[in-house]
């Protein structure tokens, strides 16, 4: 089968689209031929070499896709041949061919297309962890949300907004500006003009940031209320710097992270929390943006873009 590969780690330069052997299903396993595959910046660190990986070159990223099920281990009973599913937490997912655990499938409703299954599962599973659990939102809460163009972003920009929240965004550019506000928020405001005077003098702070750029830490513990949290779930614009447990006590504000594998535990909580972003997507309550498709033989191109902060919502590789 094809596969986007990487020997080494490094820029974008270093993928590659060749031959890797077909995988073998376990009994508990089913083959997904796969229509679509989410890209997200976990995959770029994974290729910078920021997150371990398992085994030996040809390494291959990638956690998210959807697709059809061609072949089903012999203990699986609920599943049949044709299936259409989706998948947010399974590895070596940038292939044409993916070894799903039937625990880790989810089956996908009439309603749900492949490619929006590909590009809301991952995304999708974050922000509501990151709403519900990490930080619960609730009406009257002034929120900030780091990189509010993106495919994360914009969810939870909808998702506080329906949670009743004041939401404000940041991020890069007038047009991306644009696409925050569609998307619901009641501002935004750019990383180049002084967004945290604007924003100080404006709401006198904020009682949540949703931090996912990292070297913005300490920004963000600047525009936070006394008693305020900070949501600390990634760091595409660099490692954040160490925090002084004396600041927190001093100022009363509080700093929590999220890892969605921490909540996706097993098969009855994937179904639950996915049956709840299926319902939000009929219901209108969020809506996925693919910001772009590219071949998942151009995969470095598709990295280099998603890098280049060019984007806005997701960016899907097609098989």
């Amino acid at each position: 089968m094809k596969a986007l590969c990487f020997d080494i780690f490094g820029s974008p330069d270093v993928l590659y689209y060749g031959d890797v052997a077909d995988r073998v299903i376990g009994d508990d396993e089913v083959m997904v031929k796969t229509k679509a595959i989410g890209l997200n910046f976990a995959d770029t660190y994974r290729r910078n070499g920021n997150y371990h990986l398992v085994g030996q070159p040809p390494f291959i990223a990638g956690y998210e896709g959807a697709g059809e099920i061609v072949q089903i281990g012999k203990n699986i009973s609920h599943l049949k041949i044709g299936d259409r599913i989706g998948f947010a937490d399974v590895p070596l997912a940038n292939a044409e061919l993916v070894a799903v655990p039937a625990s880790h499938a989810i089956p996908l409703p009439t309603n749900i297309g492949l490619e929006t299954a590909a590009a809301m599962l991952l995304q999708g599973l974050t922000a509501q962890y990151l709403t519900t659990d990490s930080y619960q939102v609730k009406p009257g809460n002034v929120i900030l949300v780091h990189a509010a163009a993106g495919g994360v972003g914009q969810l939870l920009v909808q998702l506080s907004k329906h949670f009743g929240a004041t939401v404000i965004g940041l991020t890069s550019s007038a047009i991306k500006k644009q696409n925050v506000i569609n998307a619901g928020a009641d501002d935004c405001f750019l990383y180049n003009e002084d967004w945290k005077k604007q924003l100080v003098d404006k709401y006198k702070g904020v009682d949540v940031v949703y931090e996912s750029i990292g070297s913005t830490l300490m920004d963000s513990f600047e525009v936070t209320k006394t008693g305020g949290t900070i949501v600390f779930f990634g760091f595409a614009g660099g490692n954040p710097p160490l925090i002084d447990p004396r600041m927190l006590m001093d100022t009363s504000k509080t700093i929590t992270g999220g890892d969605l594998w921490s909540y996706l535990t097993s098969a009855e909580e994937r179904l639950k929390r996915s049956a709840e972003l299926f319902n939000w997507i009929e219901q209108g309550v969020i809506s996925v943006d693919i910001s772009r498709k590219f071949a998942l033989s151009d995969g470095a191109a598709a990295h280099a873009f998603l890098e280049s902060r060019q984007s806005t919502g997701k960016i899907l590789l097609i098989p």
